[in-house]
Order: structure tokens, then C-alpha cells, then sequence
């Protein structure tokens, strides 16, 4: 039989992902230096888990708030993953980078003009409400499924279009020389290394993005998140017994959904994928599914209202 030819019998079975079957969400605070993947990678070790994802990457530069999705949970990593963030960043006026952060390499330096907060805050009113973006070349968007931060430390430019994100808040929070710090809301694919290019240029001047820390995703807040030494040091006391503690529940993935309640028989039907009606749902929009349980509630998944008002299932755990 030659190396390439088929064992008989058809087709191997798929190998089972080796690890402990682990479910939950955990708030890492990453830390700088590490890529998103490299410390998904990591914290799958330290829990021994089969199966786990991250909910958006942060650049190695930045810190704080990656939600890291186990087991079941990676089926709700998507509504994470469109959910509005919130960060606090630090910026350097009069030296514009290619990456447009510190990682990068510098491309030009001005001088920076005698600058008041009042001024600073009057640029930042064109960086608040619904705004135009070009996504940086140093971003994870694909071209042609090429990431474009490979195609850019390539030295290749392609053509992005402008997208429309929304800036809930852009808050001027401190401005010494050549430094301003801001803290900014915003909904999903804002980039704050593009506002503060873009910020740098209306100033005259340039600028870059020298630290950034994330401090919200979506119901999640930095306090809640844990750092990497916290579980390496757990893990090493308790075992996994202790780490797994630090695990949210699958709900809270969705906490800011509105909850409705199923009796049993409803909640049947909705496991056999049909849509149905709930007296006192929310008429539109998406849904957290609980059914009726003693002591508590239990999370069956998420479902969103149709055009009938009745609500069909969408994402659901598995046995639920």
C-alpha cells in the first residue's frame, strides 16, 4: 500500500481533542507582550482543557480584558465578540509609527504645537458618535484570507474602505507635552490606533498609540478579569479544582440580553428547533432562554424574536 492510499474500511474517525471537558468563560487581564493566541494557548494549558477560544484579539501591545471561551461556551463567543468595548489609552503626539503603536517602526516626527485641553477636546469632537474608519494594515481583518498585519510585515498595502463605527464616549482624561491619555466607548472593529492617527493628523502633528488597556467587554469589567500569574500560582496549590473557580457561567456570556423564562414543555420544543410563544417577551431582538428550574434557573441558549413575535432558537447548550 502506498504512503498516500486509504486504510480500507472508509475513512478514519476524527481524533478526539485530548483534555479535561472544561465550560465556562474566564476574564483574562493580558498582559503586554503576549499575543491573543499566546495567551489563549497558555491558560488551555494551565486548565487542561480539550477545547477553548478567544472573543477578539488584542495586539501584543495592548493589556486587560480578553474573555477566553471553554467548552460549550465557545458557541456564545460570537455575541462577545460583537459587543461594545471600552479601553484607556495612552498617546504620543509628533512621532507617527507604520503600525500606528509603538511596536511599530517610525515613519515621520513634527514638532507638536503648544496645545490646550481645550483644543485637544475640540479635535476629539470628529472622533465621538458614528464615524468613518479606514482599518489599519496592522489589523487581523482578512484579505483574500490573509490577515493583514502578515500582509503588511510583508511590506504588501491593499485597498480598505471605510467602515462606520460608533464612539459612544472619547474622553480627554490628561494632556502633559507630548502625551495625552483618553478613555473611550465604542461598539465592535473600532480601532483606537486609527482615532489616534487620525487625532494626530488633525492636531498637525502625528501620533501613536503607546499603551492601550481594555477595560470593558460588553457586561464584563477589567475588575472581574484575573492575570496569568494568579492561575499559574492557583493551579500550582489546588489543581484544577481552584482554577476552575475562576470559571463565569455560559449566562454570562449574554448577561445583557433580556431573560425569559421557559416551563419545561416549551423549553421541549425549543430543543427540537421550533420557534414558539412566550407571554411577556420582548417583542424584538435577542433573548436569553432559562428554563424554569428549582433552585435556579438553568441556561438553555439564546434565540432571537421573528417577524410573528414568536421567538426561535439560535444557539443552544448542548443537552439542554
Amino acid at each position: 500500500m502506498s504512503a498516500d492510499a486509504k486504510p480500507r474500511g472508509g475513512r478514519r474517525k476524527p481524533r478526539r481533542p485530548s483534555g479535561r471537558d472544561v465550560t465556562g468563560i474566564l476574564l483574562l487581564d493580558k498582559p503586554s507582550g503576549m499575543t491573543s493566541n499566546g495567551a489563549l494557548q497558555a491558560t488551555k494549558r494551565i486548565f487542561g482543557a480539550a477545547k477553548a477560544g478567544h472573543t477578539g484579539a488584542l495586539d501584543p501591545l495592548a493589556t486587560g480584558v480578553l474573555p477566553l471561551c471553554f467548552g460549550e461556551a465557545t458557541k456564545f463567543s460570537q455575541y462577545l465578540l460583537d459587543s461594545d468595548k471600552r479601553y484607556w489609552t495612552e498617546i504620543r503626539l509628533g512621532v507617527r509609527t507604520d503600525s500606528g503603536d509603538a511596536d511599530g517602526e517610525v515613519l515621520a516626527t513634527r514638532p507638536v504645537p503648544a496645545l490646550t485641553e481645550a483644543a485637544v477636546d475640540a479635535a476629539l469632537e470628529a472622533f465621538r458618535g458614528d464615524i468613518q474608519q479606514v482599518p489599519s494594515m496592522y489589523s487581523a481583518l482578512k484579505h483574500k484570507g490573509q490577515p493583514l498585519y502578515k500582509l503588511a510585515r510583508q511590506g504588501i498595502t491593499v485597498e480598505r474602505e471605510a467602515r462606520t463605527v460608533t464612539v459612544y464616549e472619547n474622553r480627554l482624561l490628561g494632556l502633559k507635552g507630548d502625551r495625552l491619555t483618553l478613555e473611550i466607548a465604542c461598539s465592535k472593529g473600532t480601532y483606537v490606533r486609527t482615532i489616534a492617527e487620525d487625532l494626530g493628523e488633525a492636531l498637525g502633528c502625528g501620533a501613536h498609540v503607546t499603551a492601550l488597556r481594555r477595560t470593558a467587554v460588553g457586561p464584563f469589567r477589567l475588575e472581574q478579569a484575573v492575570a496569568p500569574g494568579t492561575l499559574e500560582a492557583a493551579r500550582s496549590e489546588g489543581g484544577f479544582e481552584a482554577v476552575d473557580a475562576f470559571l463565569l457561567p455560559l449566562a454570562s456570556a449574554v448577561g445583557h440580553f433580556p431573560e425569559v423564562l421557559l416551563p419545561e414543555a416549551t423549553a421541549y420544543y425549543l430543543g427540537q428547533g421550533q420557534a414558539v410563544q412566550i407571554s411577556g417577551a420582548p417583542t424584538v431582538g435577542w433573548v436569553k432562554l432559562m428554563l424554569r428550574d428549582d433552585p435556579a434557573p438553568t441556561f438553555l441558549g439564546v434565540g432571537e424574536v421573528i417577524d410573528d413575535g414568536r421567538i426561535a432558537p439560535r444557539r443552544l447548550v448542548v443537552g439542554k
